[in-house]
């Protein structure tokens, strides 16, 4: 690359700094919002009625038969990532060895879904969802993690991740502590789950990416959003199929959103028009 191109490229870098601070200025107040209206939300205790699932069925000695065994996606499409970030295929599909970490621990909280899902599914109550809660919270900040490394700066998205996972693992923690106390209150649960979900949303669509193939991060991001909506529909699906409901769907269409973010790992490259992001997170 000659000189007269490094200096256009850095003069580039140097037009978008106000955008970018604008940007973070946007994802702070939302962040600051969100906190502050979830502070104000009285405590909110689990809904007992949320173990009571639509399809109860019992197949092969197993109960709730197809909520359990559906969890068998998570397990697969968590092994398979963590197999690969931590391989030495991945060695080409990022710039900086140190952001598989939080790809790693992402993998490592899916497959593990799995494991608390299946074990909560056996026989629904709040003592076992606690098992179900925790490798997911641990999977949607570790995400947050790596969107953070990759899009605003390397070094803050890596600082970030322990501070994250003490954060959602802390979210299940209290909340099952409240409910033994007889105070249940799900709203730092909620807190990191949904909003996770939309920090996530709200980097990938403002900040620049760093690699391609981001459209399958955004994909996956949607076939997320349709499984809350298939859990939410849980009993009215099963009433429409007779055969399946929409909790099995949910876990079905969660390890979908799974397996689009390792393709995009594996098919992935650094963006050359952004050479001068890459070396700034770096900085």
């Amino acid at each position: 690359m000659n000189q007269e191109s490094k200096s256009l490229k850095q003069n580039a870098y140097q037009d978008r700094q106000p955008r970018l601070r604008s940007r973070l200025f946007v994802v702070g107040v939302v962040t600051l919002a969100t906190v502050l209206a979830m502070a104000v939300v009285p405590p909110i205790p689990q809904n007992a009625a949320y173990h009571d699932f639509a399809d109860r069925r019992e197949l092969l000695g197993v109960p709730n038969f197809l909520n359990v065994i559906s969890n068998l996606g998570f397990l697969l499409a968590g092994g398979l990532g963590l197999f690969f970030v931590a391989g030495p295929g991945a060695r080409n599909r990022f710039l900086h060895q140190s952001e598989r970490w939080p790809y790693v621990i992402f993998f490592i909280g899916v497959a593990l879904t799995c494991v608390g899902s299946a074990y909560y599914h056996l026989v629904p109550s709040n003592q076992r969802l606690m098992w179900d809660r925790l490798p997911m919270s641990i999977a949607f900040v570790s995400l947050l993690s790596a969107c953070i490394a990759e899009r605003i700066n390397l070094k803050i998205g890596l600082a970030a991740l322990p501070f994250l996972l003490l954060v959602g693992t802390g979210s299940v923690v209290y909340w099952r502590l409240s409910e033994q106390s007889g105070t249940g209150d799900l709203r730092l649960y909620i807190l990191v789950q949904f909003y996770s979900a939309l920090a996530i949303a709200m980097v990938t669509a403002l900040f620049p990416a760093t690699y391609t193939r981001g459209g399958e991060l955004a994909l996956a991001i949607l076939f997320y959003a349709v499984a809350k909506v298939f859990e939410l529909l849980d009993s009215q699906v099963y009433n429409l199929t007779g055969i399946v409901s929409g909790h099995t769907l949910k876990h079905f269409t969660a390890a979908i959103s799974v397996w689009f973010i390792l393709h995009m790992l594996k098919h992935r490259s650094p963006r050359s028009d952004y050479p001068e992001l890459n070396s700034a997170a770096a900085a």
